[in-house]
């Protein structure tokens, strides 16, 4: 099945065209090394970003063609070009291994992703590249906010692996979705950036922020219990399994 250049997630891709750029328009210059553990990547999507966005400067095939060779995908894991790291998703693998439910498995995963992210910090402080990674959404009974009238039993989607990996990342976006159904990123968590929202829309040339639309939005939350609104509301009956990705 074929995605057309509007369709699947564009922070891949979107990222991987603006490192590659030449230093004279704003990329790094650099190659990407993107660990894509959903099978995802489409080089068909990566190309028509380049050009849909960068329509002067990839006007030849030559330079699409350096360009998508500079993005190693899978085995290419040693790249001493590299200027980005990408890996979407780092919950994809844990989650599909590590049963939450049995003993001894969230403390066993918990320090998996620890050691991770310890691996990935140093990384990118070794080689003064930055490192992306696109976490996973889960379900969590409880209040996360307000709830509707008449929702006794409710509640709230939020980030997946728990409140340990919200707590190792040193910048922390979520991507939701407005009152108005439009597309918003929140920073959660930055150290140079308020906690504010940006209105975004994803188009043919990737990435676009709706203007000069920067909101603060009060006070960052506890990563495991801030929800993320999404498409479709939910309703939960306590008395049916729902799913859940926590730790304490």
């Amino acid at each position: 099945m074929q995605r057309s250049s509007v369709e699947g997630c564009p922070w891949g891709p979107s990222p991987s065209v603006l490192a590659t750029l030449p230093r004279a328009l704003g990329g790094r210059d650099a190659g990407v090394v993107y660990i894509d553990t959903e099978v995802a990547f489409s080089a068909e999507r990566l190309v028509g970003m380049a050009q849909a966005r960068f329509p002067d400067h990839f006007s030849s095939r030559e330079r699409l063609l350096e360009m998508a060779g500079r993005v190693h995908v899978y085995r290419e894991l040693t790249c001493q070009d590299a200027g980005l790291v990408i890996l979407d998703s780092v919950a994809s693998v844990v989650r599909k291994e590590f049963d939450t439910s049995l003993p001894g498995n969230l403390a066993t995963r918990s320090n998996l992703l620890s050691q991770e992210a310890s691996t990935l910090k140093y990384l990118a402080h070794q080689f003064n590249i930055p490192v992306v990674l696109t976490n996973q959404i889960t379900t969590h009974l409880g209040h996360g906010g307000s709830d509707a009238p008449g929702e006794v039993h409710s509640g709230f989607v939020t980030a997946a692996l728990g409140n340990t990996w919200g707590h190792m990342v040193n910048t922390r976006l979520i991507v939701q979705y407005g009152d108005a159904g439009q597309r918003q990123i929140v920073i959660a968590k930055s150290p140079v950036a308020a906690y504010a929202v940006l209105n975004y829309s994803v188009r043919e040339q990737g990435i676009c922020l709706d203007g000069d639309n920067q909101e603060p939005i009060g006070e960052a939350q506890d990563p495991g219990l801030q929800p993320i609104r999404v498409r479709t509301g939910f309703n939960y009956n306590l008395s049916m399994p729902v799913e859940t990705d926590r730790d304490s």
